[in-house]
């Protein structure tokens, strides 16, 4: 049945004229989700860690050995081919943005420990066609091993040369091998995992547990927090910073 063009228009009006009696927050889509969702993220563990440089010794190693020893990292014997997940440069090269010429001064010659920085922008993350890295809730960029095709995408698109890709098979080059942890193959990526197998059984990541100086505090972001308390009420640099990754490694001066 044809409806006429008067009895259209009386309809129409009807319905303008209840939906403009409604509340103008009725008629937008209600924010449960997002609630819901912002409270799951501040009930979520979120991991950082400072790294004091003064206190960190000049020579020691032994955050590195330690890390390196438990994840089976090899030891190739050329720098070209290293394999990394910890390890110490220069002050100038860790931080080439820096301009400040009475921090340079202060920490010229000294070492710098570097890793992963965890970052909340992840950019090699974005970059990945497998998904074989990526970041968890707590913030812990992974790696999966049998996922990675080794294009080697995610070691282009990190600024802070955290990841090292194995040219040739690595067990070879591992002293002794830890069964607690899986060795890797030829043709994949690593880096530093924050020790999340640690982690999982309650237990601080082995650098941290290795450090007798003190130069290392890891822990949650939260108020109640050691690491926290130290990132907040220190003077910190977060390398390349600027560059919007969100780095989860501060380094106090």
């Amino acid at each position: 049945m044809e409806i006429d063009r008067r009895k259209f228009l009386q309809i129409t009006g009807l319905t303008f004229l209840a939906l403009a009696a409604k509340p103008a927050f009725d008629l937008l889509p209600r924010p449960v989700a997002a609630n819901a969702s912002s409270a799951s993220q501040a009930e979520a563990k979120r991991w950082a860690m400072a790294i004091d440089i003064e206190a960190c010794k000049e020579g020691c190693t032994d955050c590195i050995t330690a890390c390196h020893r438990i994840h089976n990292v090899p030891d190739i014997g050329n720098r070209k081919e290293e394999i990394k997940w910890v390890w110490k440069d220069s002050f100038a090269n860790s931080f080439p943005e820096q301009e400040n010429r009475l921090v340079e001064s202060t920490f010229q010659g000294r070492s710098v420990l570097l890793l992963c920085n965890h970052c909340d922008n992840p950019p090699c993350v974005r970059v990945c066609p497998t998904q074989a890295t990526w970041k968890r809730d707590d913030g812990i960029v992974m790696m999966d091993y049998h996922r990675c095709i080794g294009c080697r995408y995610c070691m282009a698109a990190c600024p802070y040369g955290s990841r090292s890709f194995n040219w040739k098979d690595p067990r070879p080059y591992i002293n002794e091998v830890d069964d607690s942890y899986p060795t890797r193959t030829r043709g994949v990526v690593e880096k530093c995992d924050f020790c999340e197998e640690r982690l999982a059984r309650g237990d601080i990541p082995a650098c941290v547990e290795a450090c007798k100086y003190g130069a290392l505090i890891f822990g949650e972001m939260k108020p109640e927090m050691e690491v926290y308390k130290v990132i907040s009420s220190n003077f910190t640099l977060r390398r390349k910073a600027e560059l919007g990754t969100q780095p989860q490694i501060y380094y106090i001066l």
